[in-house]
């Protein structure tokens, strides 16, 4: 499990007080902050509890992605645009997988100059037991009960959607493909 600080101060209600001095209001830096380090503590305890499979959350949710697929392949532009990241880091991941033999390249053949992303037999096992250590991990967020997760999904939500990252309502027949 990833060690705590244990600072003997909130880094963020120091930096916030700091900010109202100096600039004004911080309600908003102090959320954006509080999000940006709070993923960085989920992503530490995703990547430790995954770095026994070969795994970073980021290689995992594209075999997650890939599971989702009604094919179990994906073009590698449509994972980066699905998973936000850019080209060169797809292709890295998609290297990674492939060399711990959970993913499968392929020439894609609706578009002659792109590759074809495919999750392995291995791929597919492995999903499962990393699936089921995070889950036992509660996904990093143990400490909020079930209702308080689902108003911070809706509150991140309110932010996604204002930014333009999916369509007030998204038909279900395109969440996965």
């Amino acid at each position: 499990m990833v060690r705590a600080l244990g600072l003997p101060f909130d880094p963020i209600e120091r930096a916030g007080e700091t900010w109202e001095k100096r600039f004004g209001p911080a309600a908003s830096m102090r959320a954006a902050t509080s999000v940006f380090r709070v993923q960085q503590i989920l992503l530490a305890r995703f990547d430790e509890v995954l770095r026994p499979h070969e795994l970073t959350f980021a290689r995992y949710e594209v075999l997650v992605l890939l599971t989702f697929s009604r094919t179990g392949q994906l073009p590698l532009k449509v994972i980066g645009s699905r998973l936000m990241v850019h080209p060169t880091s797809v292709t890295n991941a998609i290297d990674r997988l492939v060399a711990a033999g959970y993913v499968e390249r392929s020439p894609n053949p609706a578009d002659g100059r792109g590759v074809l992303a495919g999750i392995t037999e291995s791929g597919r096992a492995v999903v499962d037991v990393a699936t089921a250590e995070l889950t036992k991990l509660d996904f990093g967020l143990g400490d909020l009960p079930d209702a308080e997760m689902d108003s911070l999904f809706d509150i991140l939500r309110r932010v996604r959607l204002g930014a333009g990252d999916v369509a007030e309502t998204e038909p279900a027949d395109t969440r996965t493909s």
